[in-house]
């Protein structure tokens, strides 16, 4: 007697590309397509920017996500083959990381609350450089910086914004965060901190009338913020799945190598 598998239930999410719909309706012909509600595993077909919004989709589901690169960037992605999917998930290891949670009152005194897998960043809105105030676990670490922003990165994230702006690597399982300035010019020679992932970390925002800040968590943003709060939520637990070789925990590895 075959014995089930504990990937039976594929639901199968699609960017809108070419690419990706072609991959999807063949799939789906092949696999069938479960609701997402039923489903033991969610095979998301696209690049990391769809990876990232199925994440946010089933934050709270507890449901392991797979992803097939058929898009831009694939970081985040497992090669795309048809064949054995089934096999390929049985096979495959999960990486599992928390997101952080970003609670952001902007000027009016309105409180904005979004997760963000990747990092949380503040970043000028106008010309002028942001003026910044730094405290880590209710004590000032920095009582300026003046820069373009500042980026809060979870391991998970280290290799996306935060290494475009010269921050580390990070392994996925280090119970680390990476605090990286962006274009510093006080203190200008500033590389940003290691924080473990348990820290608090608020950024006030000095002159907010004159040089106002907008805060984005992944891909939400909150305009003309006075206080940034970021922690790690452990109360939510992401499953990712990975073909044997392929973990995520090699690729940022990696990436450290340049390759």
């Amino acid at each position: 007697m075959t014995k089930p598998s504990r990937y039976d239930r594929i639901a199968f999410v699609a960017s809108p590309s070419n690419e990706a719909e072609a991959a999807f309706h063949q799939l789906t012909a092949q696999y069938g397509n479960c609701n997402p509600d039923e489903a033991d595993v969610v095979v998301a077909l696209g690049g990391d920017g769809l990876m990232l919004q199925t994440l946010h989709h089933h934050m709270r589901s507890g449901k392991p996500i797979y992803g097939m690169h058929r898009g831009t960037v694939g970081f985040l992605m497992n090669e795309y083959s048809a064949h054995d999917l089934r096999g390929r998930l049985e096979a495959a290891h999960e990486s599992e990381i928390n997101p952080l949670l970003m609670r952001a009152t902007d000027v009016n005194d309105r409180v904005h609350l979004h997760h963000a897998i990747n990092e949380v960043y503040l970043f000028r809105q106008t010309s002028q450089a942001a003026r910044l105030r730094i405290l880590i676990d209710e004590r000032e670490r920095m009582p300026e910086l003046i820069a373009d922003g500042i980026i809060v990165a979870t391991p998970a994230g280290s290799t996306a914004y935060n290494l475009s702006a010269q921050g580390p690597i990070l392994p996925i399982n280090a119970a680390l965060l990476a605090l990286t300035p962006i274009s510093a010019f006080r203190p200008r020679r500033w590389r940003g901190a290691l924080l473990p992932n348990t820290a608090y970390v608020v950024i006030e925002v000095l002159e907010d009338d004159k040089r106002p800040v907008a805060a984005v968590a992944d891909h939400e943003e909150v305009r003309r913020v006075r206080r940034v709060e970021i922690l790690s939520d452990k109360t939510i637990s992401m499953r990712m799945l990975f073909d044997p070789g392929h973990s995520l925990e090699e690729r940022i590895l990696r990436e450290q190598f340049g390759y």
